[in-house]
């Protein structure tokens, strides 16, 4: 008896952790539990494409281990959607990179340079997070130091800096990496991967991006409809 015990609690764990592996990639996320919806929709301008905003810190290790899976899950999106970013600030020392990041989108270098430095900071160890450190990395990295300074002190630049203050305050932002749907969804490897306590990271970004991609199909699937429902009126 007391064998059959232990063999129907052996199965009983086993199932448990089929349970929770499965949860790792959510076929069917729910509200509260894999993604929030926001209490006030926020304005996108992306029209029929879905809006995709990661907002993110290049010296966060979990934006760094998430920054490869989600670059290619962007990609095979396609023009389905419109992706956005937004450097985060949760204390002025993160200005800074704030300011590096938007003066390499003016420059169009974002998509080649910010793997890179993910890598300098994570892997390599260099800081990058000052205007000191910040100048010293780009002048290894061939690009013109006069004419990046020029755009990292602009107005245009602090600008930006405020605006993103502001959709951070708007989104309700308290933890990086973190994926806002179309101002209306939020979710992240930390929400989706609640319940996958002492799983694999790679597994918390994997039911993320399954979130994403049953969002984005509600999202797609709604907009459709809204279309359908003007043509048909005239």
């Amino acid at each position: 008896m007391r064998l059959f015990r232990i063999a129907l609690a052996a199965v009983s764990l086993s199932l448990l952790a089929v349970s929770v592996s499965s949860s790792a990639s959510p076929s069917n996320p729910q509200n509260g539990t894999d993604y929030r919806v926001l209490e006030q929709a926020q304005p996108t301008d992306s029209g029929k494409k879905v809006e995709i905003t990661e907002f993110f810190w290049y010296n966060c290790p979990h934006c760094a281990a998430f920054n490869p899976a989600l670059e290619a899950w962007v990609k095979k999106q396609g023009d389905k959607i419109v992706f956005k970013q937004v450097p985060v600030a949760f204390r002025d020392s993160f200005i800074p990179q704030q300011k590096l990041f938007y003066t390499l989108d003016a420059l169009g270098k974002t998509a080649e340079l910010n793997a890179k430095i993910f890598q300098a900071i994570h892997v390599d160890g260099q800081r990058i997070d000052t205007d000191k450190t910040i100048l010293a990395y780009i002048d290894k990295q061939g690009i013109d130091k006069q004419k990046f300074l020029d755009i990292y002190n602009s107005f245009s630049i602090q600008t930006k800096v405020r605006r993103a203050a502001q959709l951070q305050e708007a989104y309700k932002i308290d933890g990086v990496p973190t994926l806002a749907v179309d101002g209306r969804f939020i979710t992240s490897p930390a929400i989706a991967g609640a319940a996958m306590a002492g799983q694999p990271e790679s597994m918390q970004q994997a039911a993320t991006l399954q979130v994403l991609d049953h969002l984005v199909a509600k999202v797609a699937a709604e907009k459709a409809a809204g279309a359908d429902k003007v043509t048909k009126k005239k």
